[in-house]
Order: C-alpha cells, then structure tokens, then sequence
C-alpha cells in the first residue's frame, strides 16, 4: 500500500479514468456522482451521490471505485453515501455532454432538471414535451418521443423523424 498520501487531484485523475458501468463511454467523475474527496488521517473517504437511490448499478459503481483506487496503493479506503442534495443530470459535465452525444445518446436538455420549471415544459396528461430533442447521429431536431423507459432506467427511448434512427435520450433528473 502506499507509504505516502497521493494528492487529491492525482486521486480525482484516477478516478476520473473509471467508466460508468451502464454507459461506458463517461466517466463517474464526468456524470458527478463522485461529490468528494478527503483524508481522513490516512483513510482516503469518498463521498458518491447515486443517480437516483434505487440506481440498479450502484454497487457495481463502488466495487469499481474500490477496485480502481486499491489498485492505486490505497489501503484505507470509506466509500460514503450521500442522497441530499439528490443528484441531477445538471451536474454531467460538458466533456461528457459531447461524449454521450457522439456514442449516439442525446445527452438531458441543459438546465431543465435543476430548473424547477420540468414539471411545466412537459404535460403528463398528453404525455407530450416541448423539449427539443436533437438526434446524436444527424443533429435534427425533428425528434419525438417513442416510450419514457429506455436502455436503463435514467433513459428514454426516442425517433429522429428525419433519419428515421431510434436513439436513448438521457433523462433530466
């Protein structure tokens, strides 16, 4: 094990190097699930903040954080917990945006999760949005809404119109 406490952001680096299970092309540290970071005398505590509580992959996430930083040289290692303030698809970073995007997922429309005003951009009743949805593969936004579940559970299954491709669209959460 290590002798001598790695740096903070050398430890941000290497996780920023594990890749979300369900979605390999981000990183956890690119959705910002990975909220902080600390020593604790020589106990390296990381603090993650789930998806959503019910998050079927979020002991695969931890043993993959475990597994990546142990092989690191940290010994001492607390993975922690926290559901408040709940995640939101707001805190996915631009880089991931991009990346989602380019794997053929429609990455969550910016702002509308943190915004307060979701509730009033989509009606329940008609199950209709008047979010624009743009195609990850040719850009249109002629796009609608095939089903609200997707390939997981923090997506939606969509149609471009124009070529007429199916593709996810991340959930704003």
């Amino acid at each position: 094990m290590t002798a001598v406490q790695p740096d903070l952001s050398e430890v941000w680096h290497w996780l920023s190097q594990v890749p979300d299970p369900e979605i390999p092309v981000i990183s956890l540290t690119d959705l910002g699930i990975i909220r902080d970071l600390v020593w604790e005398g020589d106990t390296l505590v990381v603090t993650v903040t789930p998806t959503y509580s019910g998050c079927p992959a979020t002991s695969i996430i931890n043993l993959d954080i475990e597994t990546a930083l142990r092989g690191h040289g940290i010994g001492k290692l607390r993975l922690e917990r926290q559901l408040s303030p709940p995640w939101t698809s707001d805190w996915i970073t631009a880089a991931a945006r991009e990346k989602l995007r380019a794997y053929g997922i429609a990455p969550p429309v910016d702002g509308t999760a943190a915004d307060g005003r979701l509730a009033g951009r989509i009606s329940r009743l008609a199950g209709t949005s008047n979010l624009v949805i743009a195609c990850p593969r040719c850009g249109s936004t002629r796009t609608e809404k095939i089903s609200q579940f997707g390939s997981t559970p923090c997506k939606a299954s969509w149609r471009c119109t124009d070529c007429l491709e199916p593709f996810d669209y991340f959930k704003c959460i």
